[in-house]
């Protein structure tokens, strides 16, 4: 029984339509009203299990308008189900301004777990999984996804992205330059579909990869890229006082690089030092 006025968040099949949940499919079944992200595409997966509840748009460029009017029919007793194109609502999908409202509201808000492409694709990464941190998309612009990246120069947890196809191949190329031809990565696409894939190594192989063969960068990708490992090594005093003479002249990461060579260092953890001791 579904409590009247409330707003259900579920998550739909990001591929294998036999994914969703039966939970979700009564919830759908039984909302007065399903916003969704792109109707003609949310249409598709209510005829595959004969549902035919009224469908609504809410996606990016109408949420703020569409937000009032939802909350309108949740205040008067309606029942209404958020849903996306794939996965779960909110996680790089559309559905927070929703949310905010209705928290400001005070309308009862119920999320119906499911499927979410980030976590389905950390399962079968092979890479550690007690800490992550999920980005989202990186910018689309060069300097603010530069940015973006060094900012995992000394990440030490996995971190989780999400790619175009269009783009997943300059991305790679750009994690090459910032992070090292030798960072551990993993590429995932078209999960739980038929043409499903990972691949693991170094990000010079998967830049390789990726350029092989057309084919390979073709459907939607999930980027997981493995935190820099600790070390442990002494920073001598000679080292220090190089690095800091360096940082007078030059930027902290190129500064890094030339101790490092210098003196046999990993450059990731003198530029970690250098954070630490604001120089």
């Amino acid at each position: 029984m579904i409590e009247s006025g409330t707003l259900y968040i579920v998550a739909t099949p990001i591929g294998n339509l036999e994914d969703i949940t039966l939970r979700a499919l009564r919830i759908l079944g039984e909302v007065d009203l399903i916003a969704a992200e792109d109707t003609r595409h949310s249409q598709r997966l209510l005829q595959h299990y004969d549902i035919s509840t009224r469908l609504t748009s809410l996606h990016d460029h109408n949420e703020s308008q569409r937000a009032t009017q939802l909350i309108e029919k949740l205040n008067l007793g309606q029942n209404i189900a958020l849903i996306s194109d794939a996965g779960t609502p909110l996680i790089s999908d559309p559905g927070y301004g929703l949310v905010c409202h209705c928290s400001a509201a005070g309308v009862k808000v119920v999320p119906l777990p499911g499927p979410c492409a980030a976590i389905t694709a950390l399962c079968a990464a092979g890479l550690a999984t007690d800490r992550f941190k999920f980005e989202g998309f990186l910018p689309v612009k060069a300097v603010a996804k530069q940015q973006v990246l060094q900012r995992l120069l000394t990440e030490t947890s996995t971190s989780v992205f999400y790619e175009s196809p269009r783009r997943v191949a300059e991305t790679v190329k750009q994690i090459v330059i910032e992070l090292g031809e030798s960072r551990q990565m993993v590429l995932a696409k078209e999960l739980t579909k038929t043409f499903e894939t990972f691949y693991s190594g170094t990000a010079e192989d998967c830049l390789t990869w990726l350029e092989a063969d057309a084919n390979h960068q073709r459907g939607e990708f999930v980027l997981m890229i493995a935190g820099e490992k600790q070390d442990q090594t002494e920073v001598s005093a000679d080292a220090l006082n190089l690095l800091k003479l360096l940082v007078k002249e030059l930027p902290l990461k190129k500064a890094a690089a030339v101790t490092a060579a210098q003196y046999g260092l990993k450059k990731n953890q003198l530029y970690q030092l250098g954070l630490e001791l604001n120089l």
